[in-house]
């Protein structure tokens, strides 16, 4: 059970918390693909090839491992390796990573996304806590959170407790203190869990708890998390 009375702050993930993440995902790989097409064919071509985009993201990783966590610069540099062995320009690999960041960013919100965050934020500051590279100020979510911290910008990700310990710092208060809200048993809960952070996860789609150590609250939607707390 939560103990309410040492609350001060929430954390919450993003994707998959507040939104789905993959309808976004497949939306920016459609609008990529399209831009590639019109400027880049036979970049399109290859990117288009599954496993040729999958070697090429691990071959970058193989020559650039310091960006494991910065996901917004292993695709950049994913389309541009594309570009160069198409022998196309690689100098277009800004642009057409734009294209796909700003339908990343499209999301479409749970709906009891704005509601909860409204009344969280009211009474508690947040924390956004992502291994993503969702941008919260482009989604419109900005002014309800305090801080944002997400993996490719600390260097680390979730279950790391560094970045849970961040995330508490950001607010200047001891882990114990921080309620961390995320969708993830094992990044989320877990993680958290190993940083006294109290935890609440959210099983949206009804999934079996995986662990031993239980999360001090389950919840299927964020109106949920709200009314454990007192109006």
């Amino acid at each position: 059970m939560l103990d309410l009375t040492t609350i001060q702050a929430v954390s919450l993930d993003l994707d998959d918390t507040l939104w789905p993440v993959w309808p976004a995902i497949e939306r920016a790989e459609k609008a990529l693909d399209g831009w590639l097409c019109r400027h880049a064919p036979m970049a399109a071509a290859l990117f288009s090839n599954p496993a040729a985009r999958h070697e090429m993201r691990e071959h970058v990783l193989r020559s650039r491992p310091e960006l494991k966590f910065n996901l917004s610069a292993l695709r950049r540099e994913a389309i541009r390796l594309a570009l160069y062995r198409s022998e196309e320009d690689p100098l277009l690999a800004e642009e057409a990573f734009n294209v796909f960041f700003d339908e990343r960013n499209r999301v479409t919100l749970f709906d009891d996304v704005l509601l909860a965050l409204e009344f969280l934020s009211g009474r508690f500051p947040l924390v956004a806590l992502s291994n993503g590279n969702a941008d919260i100020q482009r989604i419109g979510l900005g002014r309800y959170f305090r801080a944002s911290i997400n993996a490719q910008q600390f260097g680390v990700g979730k279950p790391d407790p560094r970045i849970f310990h961040a995330a508490a710092g950001a607010v200047g208060l001891e882990p114990a203190r921080v309620l961390h809200v995320g969708d993830d048993a094992t990044l989320d809960v877990l993680g958290a869990l190993n940083c006294d952070m109290q935890t609440v996860w959210v099983n949206r789609a009804d999934h079996v708890w995986p662990h031993d150590v239980m999360p001090h609250e389950t919840v299927t939607t964020l109106t949920e998390l709200c009314d454990l707390f007192p109006r």
